[in-house]
């Protein structure tokens, strides 16, 4: 038999409300995700343990004597899980923290050596990932914090009150190129012509706001290469091989060193704000011994 903790999760969710569409958003996942793991379970059991004819649903007799013992086990391994945080946090508890990669990169590091310098001396393991990976992971409890990029249309689908988030600092999108013979970026956005453009597949993150950017200016393109990556995107660009939108924390050694340039006025800029996003759930200790460092005026960086 194959069980995942998750499914019995989802089971005394549903039991507690008898709605698939409420026990899905109680698990903060879409109803057909939900479905799908209920039915899973009750493959994994070889059981029917939800009439789904009934409105509201029913559990069988199989579920109802199944519930008894999905509580049991879920209650039990919380009990063992909060005695192994609590060792944990004597020993220094370890914060797993998932980062969008370019803030893996270029953000993470100074921050957390600003936190240590200020008497926050956390033990962190990151995981550099995608946001779509990074909110499921902190929706699962996979992870402890996420580090991204605020979007305010999307707002990470993340409802506030259950996923607290805090600023933590701001950048930009920039317009950079590799530099010709003369010390000139190759390529001028406001020179009129069009411009070889290395741009971000469809549905990467910081491709968004460059997106919405290129279409207010209408900007003359051809796209001539894609990738969910923006270091992929600088390493294109450093090759001299078109224009790449990327974070300006991601190309300061580059800029200082005068490798790329930024090729076009501020108007073809687009600001960011990074974010640190927690479950509201989660006690671990050293979240909010962190939240309230980060919540002091003092604290922000």
């Amino acid at each position: 038999m194959n069980l995942e903790t998750k499914w019995l999760d989802d089971f005394v969710a549903l039991a507690a409300v008898r709605s698939f569409s409420r026990a899905a958003e109680k698990r903060f996942v879409t109803q057909p995700a939900f479905s799908r793991r209920i039915r899973s379970l009750e493959a994994a059991l070889g059981l029917t343990l939800v009439n789904r004819t009934r409105t509201p649903i029913e559990l069988t007799e199989a579920g109802q004597l199944f519930l008894v013992t999905a509580r049991n086990l879920t209650e039990q391994l919380s009990e063992v899980v909060r005695h192994l945080h609590n060792i944990e946090g004597q020993q220094g508890e370890v914060l797993q923290i998932a980062a969008a990669h370019s803030l893996s990169m270029g953000f993470f590091a100074e921050w957390i050596a600003s936190l240590r310098r200020d008497g926050l001396a956390l033990n962190t393991r990151l995981v550099a990932t995608n946001v779509g990976e990074a909110v499921h992971a902190l929706r699962e409890g996979a992870c402890d914090l996420i580090l991204a990029y605020y979007d305010p249309d999307a707002a990470l689908q993340l409802a506030p009150e259950t996923f607290p988030s805090l600023h933590l600092g701001s950048t930009a999108m920039l317009p950079v190129c590799a530099v010709d013979a003369h010390g000139q970026p190759l390529f001028d956005l406001d020179g009129g012509q069009s411009v070889p453009l290395l741009a971000y597949s469809a549905g990467a993150f910081l491709g968004r706001s460059v997106n919405i950017l290129l279409r207010q200016r209408a900007l003359r393109s051809t796209t001539v290469y894609e990738t969910a990556m923006a270091d992929s995107l600088k390493s294109m660009a450093l090759q001299g091989l078109g224009v790449a939108w990327v974070p300006r924390l991601s190309v300061t050694a580059e800029l200082a060193r005068g490798e790329l340039l930024v090729c076009g006025g501020e108007h073809w800029q687009t600001p960011l704000e990074i974010r640190l996003y927690r479950c509201a759930l989660q006690r671990k200790a050293a979240i909010r011994l962190l939240w309230r460092k980060l919540e002091a005026p003092a604290g922000l960086v």
